[in-house]
């Protein structure tokens, strides 16, 4: 069960203001301010205004961790204190950390690299002018290293890498933890800040980021006519997870229950897709059984919605092929609209918008979504939130390297609509 929750998102700090932000339909995308973006075909994003030390880091935190750490650990905190669970009352053992991450600590090797080089001028770095930390931007591995440190959570602990599926994989890998007796209470969620020249260039070379660079606000468009690409984002999003009678005994507040989850790989492709969905519709249909939840019962589609023409397009199929004639009748919208991609990361923060959903009875837009697009024909939700009875949701995920996600979250019963 879902008892607490922590999100750093573009658009504000903190579970209200990111709800605040989807449920008005406002977007966070703007030109890049992080570095000079004009070598970029792409020079839009979605960054956010983060004060580490405003937000509660010492300056000697901030010294060893990189952004997305930092993030980490400010969402992580956060959720701590929405549970109301007493950690320090706990047997640490029981307490396990999991978290996701696609790129790891890039801004802090992309700085580094800059400082050790000379501004790439040297073939041979100084390793002199290094941060005495640098170890722990190579390993992603220290992010959920800081957040075991931060709860003094000493039982499993994990970063789960899968790309952009990475948010919901190093969930769905927490409640298996507790299912299976390793843990009582999981921190699971995820953190990425990619937004540094080096991933901008990545993305330039194969064209997955939008050039709308002219309308930032509007730049993000998934399932639009006009979409041409993805923004680049960032944030965390965390959670604490417990076993439900054990978040009944204490009387947490329980959000919802993640009562499916399944991953599947395409084993076709690098970055391509296949158009008909087979794989992202497995892991659909794998996570309903799972849940017991039938297709008819799912009153909100939280998708990818990446805004690349060839995702929009699979997503909407993988959908039909699962769904069956439900698809057509079910809201869909992409959050991405708003807060941009933030690759691993975005798995965890739609489990986020998703129990909001729940909890508000009330289904975040797509914005930006202004031409229907004949290929992508179901309820996408364009532009304004939609106030809905909502008590489960489907939430997916897709990334690079075929990896496809899709986990059930249900809420607590409110009797029959």
């Amino acid at each position: 069960m879902i008892t607490g929750i922590g999100v750093i998102a573009p658009g504000g700090i903190g579970v209200k203001e990111f709800w605040s932000l989807l449920s008005e339909g406002r977007t966070a995308t703007r030109g890049i301010t992080f570095f000079d973006p004009s070598q970029f075909r792409s020079r839009v994003a979605a960054e956010i205004d983060f004060d580490p030390l405003a937000s509660g880091l010492g300056p000697q935190e901030v010294r060893r961790m990189d952004r997305a750490a930092q993030l980490a650990v400010v969402a992580a905190r956060e959720a701590v204190a929405d549970s109301g669970l007493e950690i320090d009352r706990l047997s640490p053992y029981r307490v396990g950390v999991t978290i996701g991450s696609a790129v790891g600590a890039t801004m802090g090797l992309d700085q580094e690299y800059r400082v050790v080089s000379d501004g790439g001028r040297l073939d041979l770095v100084d390793h002199g002018y290094a941060v005495p930390h640098l170890y722990n931007y190579l390993v992603p591995s220290s992010f959920a290293a800081e957040v075991a440190w931060a709860v003094d959570a000493q039982g499993p602990c994990t970063v789960v890498s899968t790309g952009c599926t990475s948010g919901l994989d190093a969930v769905g890998h927490a409640v298996e933890l507790i299912r299976e007796g390793s843990a009582d209470v999981m921190i699971a969620g995820a953190s990425d800040a990619p937004i540094s020249p080096i991933t901008m260039a990545c993305f330039d070379a194969i064209k997955a980021t939008t050039p709308l660079n002219d309308a930032p606000g509007e730049a993000s468009r998934p399932f639009d006519g006009t979409r041409n690409g993805f923004v680049l984002g960032e944030g965390s999003a965390v959670f604490i997870l417990e076993e439900r009678e054990a978040a009944k005994r204490r009387g947490a507040h329980i959000y919802a229950e993640v009562s499916g989850y399944a991953s599947r790989c395409n084993a076709f492709h690098m970055t391509g897709l296949r158009p008909d969905g087979v794989e992202m519709a497995e892991a659909i249909g794998v996570a309903l059984a799972e849940a017991g939840t039938a297709a008819a019962e799912i009153d909100y589609v939280n998708a990818h919605g990446s805004g690349t023409k060839q995702n929009d397009r699979h997503e909407t199929a993988a959908f039909k092929k699962s769904l069956g004639e439900h698809a057509y009748r079910v809201p869909v919208s992409s959050i991405k609209s708003m807060v941009g991609h933030s690759l691993g990361a975005i798995g965890s923060i739609e489990i986020a918008a998703s129990v909001l959903a729940m909890e508000n009875n009330v289904v975040p837009p797509t914005a930006n979504l202004h031409t229907p697009d004949p290929e992508c024909d179901l309820d996408y939700v364009p532009l304004t939130a939609r106030e809905w009875p909502t008590d489960t949701v489907l939430t997916v995920g897709s990334g690079f390297g075929g990896f496809q996600s899709a986990m059930v979250l249900t809420g607590e019963k409110r009797g029959t609509r």
